[in-house]
């Protein structure tokens, strides 16, 4: 074969190739535009299947970071609050005495009106009063429910309803402390104390959860004279 044979048969060899090779393109066309439901399909599904599996990690990831806790500084912060009032109870009271004479009597009658204030002192909880169970609940025990101010009769409102005769300032004082023991003995009650016990709990568990603590368990020390 001849050098001009041998280019022709390389020539024609070469066209063949080619041509065979743009037909397979051309048939692989039509094929994926017949799949191309089935294509996208399976992107889909494995568009799904990575988010699945994304969102997976991320929840365990929240699970192992569960654990929590407060602060020698947070408990110090929020024992310096003091005292808390969770209940105020007004009264008032009608006193009056008579202190008899040779010629006439003496008599005072005094209206006197308080405000009774029940809470708690965060300055006397004791030790470890708040802290951590089991990596997951914020536990406090409260101090007592207790009258947070003695002097809860306001002596500027009190007055004197009807006096007659002279009286001593030892009078006014027996008047004063008879209508302090009868404000005490109305409002003092089981019930109140009760109420207050309950705003208590309300209140100090909304406080905490507000600083960001989902799970909490409040408890009240009993009073003494119960």
């Amino acid at each position: 074969m001849g050098n001009r044979q041998k280019g022709e048969f390389i020539t024609k060899m070469v066209k063949q190739g080619s041509g065979k090779s743009s037909h397979r393109i051309i048939n692989i066309v039509p094929m994926l535009y017949r799949f191309r439901l089935l294509i996208l399909f399976a992107l889909i599904s494995l568009g799904i299947i990575l988010f699945l599996w994304l969102n997976s990690s991320n929840r365990v990831n929240v699970e192992a970071d569960q654990h929590i806790d407060i602060t020698p500084t947070q408990i110090r912060q929020i024992q310096d609050i003091g005292q808390w009032e969770f209940l105020s109870v007004n009264d008032e009271e009608l006193i009056d005495t008579v202190k008899r004479g040779f010629f006439s009597d003496a008599e005072l009658v005094r209206i006197y009106y308080g405000t009774l204030r029940f809470g708690i002192d965060l300055h006397k909880a004791h030790p470890h009063w708040i802290h951590v169970e089991n990596d997951s609940i914020i536990a406090a025990r409260l101090p007592s429910i207790e009258l947070l101010d003695s002097n809860f009769i306001d002596e500027a409102r009190s007055r004197s309803f009807f006096e007659k005769g002279d009286w001593s300032p030892a009078d006014r004082n027996q008047l004063y402390d008879r209508a302090y023991k009868k404000m005490l003995a109305r409002c003092m009650t089981s019930e109140n104390l009760k109420a207050a016990e309950e705003n208590a709990r309300l209140q100090f568990s909304q406080f905490l959860k507000a600083m960001g603590y989902r799970n909490v368990k409040i408890a009240i020390t009993p009073r003494k004279d119960r």
